[in-house]
């Protein structure tokens, strides 16, 4: 069947069918076509990433704009300057993301199977499932991904003051094993998993809630058999997840912040860097506002990578659809 047959199949769904469950699913075409959509989702979304992330670093671009930052970059590397790492991130990330959203979807299915007895708001009983997979997800794929977020950024970074100059993924990993041991890879990690685990909770709790009230709010149901189109799920799953991502950026960025500079920094004096070496190293620059350098960035970042990602990841399940 043709991509644009599928898509006018998903066009018809009623509303209950417009939250996929895993057993529904073809496994290996979601993780195909999901490798492929996610890749171009993340390209576009990469130069945003890269101007946080120097912006994060670099004390002497923590009071531009992000608009300054991003043609300060293009003036001095050309467009290769804001894809840096994108190489390594697109390729390394492909393992990832099927560890990642299998653990999703695998978690989210298995809690709303436990809570499907208990008498709560339904909005209440979808943000706790879609919570409570997001968490258990992210935890799982830090493991993978700590590493590959030291290196990337590392690469995103290069040229800047207190970096170790790199040029190649491979060479970042060996000075980084080479200075620190293999745990060098993990800079950061439980700061990670302990902060963004929640904030995972918080982004999916938050997109599943919002989707079911504004279901409500334009007056569908599961249980009656009108059936909204497939412009209308799009616009509705985009709402929900630019206002899951926005909130989360707002919560999160302080500890991004901490995060990033965590991993890439090495010029802290004797000794490995730490949390509290990082942040009182943010306060003394910048005092409070420190821990929002890149803001602008990472809540336009996350706000688009918000509304792209689960419209992505919404049409990805629906083309998956199992065929019977």
């Amino acid at each position: 069947m043709s991509v644009e047959a599928e898509v006018e199949t998903a066009a018809e769904l009623a509303l209950a069918d417009t939250n996929v469950n895993w057993d529904r699913l073809d496994k290996t075409r979601f993780h195909i076509i999901g490798a492929i959509l996610f890749t171009v989702q993340s390209a576009l979304l990469h130069p945003t990433s890269v101007v946080k992330t120097r912006m994060q670093v670099d004390s002497g671009l923590s009071h531009m704009s992000g608009t300054s930052v991003f043609k300060q970059i293009l003036k001095t590397d050309g467009i290769p300057g804001v894809f840096r790492g994108f190489g390594t991130s697109a390729i390394g990330s492909l393992p990832g993301r099927v560890l990642a959203l299998t653990s999703l979807e695998v978690s989210k299915d298995m809690m709303f199977k436990y809570t499907e007895g208990l008498k709560m708001p339904e909005a209440t009983r979808i943000g706790i499932a879609n919570g409570v997979a997001g968490m258990f997800s992210n935890f799982i794929s830090c493991a993978y991904y700590v590493p590959l977020d030291v290196t990337c950024q590392r690469l995103m970074v290069q040229g800047l003051s207190g970096t170790t100059s790199c040029n190649r993924p491979f060479e970042i990993i060996s000075k980084v094993i080479e200075a620190e041991g293999f745990r060098g890879l993990y800079r950061g990690f439980w700061l990670t998993a302990l902060s963004q685990s929640p904030a995972s909770a918080l982004w999916w709790g938050a997109y599943g809630s919002a989707q079911h009230m504004i279901w409500r709010s334009l007056g569908y149901s599961d249980k009656d058999q009108q059936k909204p189109s497939h412009m209308e799920m799009v616009t509705v799953q985009a709402a929900a997840g630019m206002m899951a991502g926005a909130l989360s950026s707002v919560i999160t960025t302080p500890i991004d912040t901490i995060k990033t500079r965590l991993q890439v920094m090495d010029n802290y004096g004797a000794g490995r860097p730490t949390v509290l070496k990082t942040a009182k190293t943010l306060l003394e620059e910048d005092g409070w506002w420190g821990f929002y350098r890149g803001f602008g960035p990472r809540f336009l970042n996350m706000s688009l990578y918000g509304t792209t990602m689960i419209v992505t990841y919404e049409l990805i399940k629906r083309l998956s659809i199992r065929q019977e």
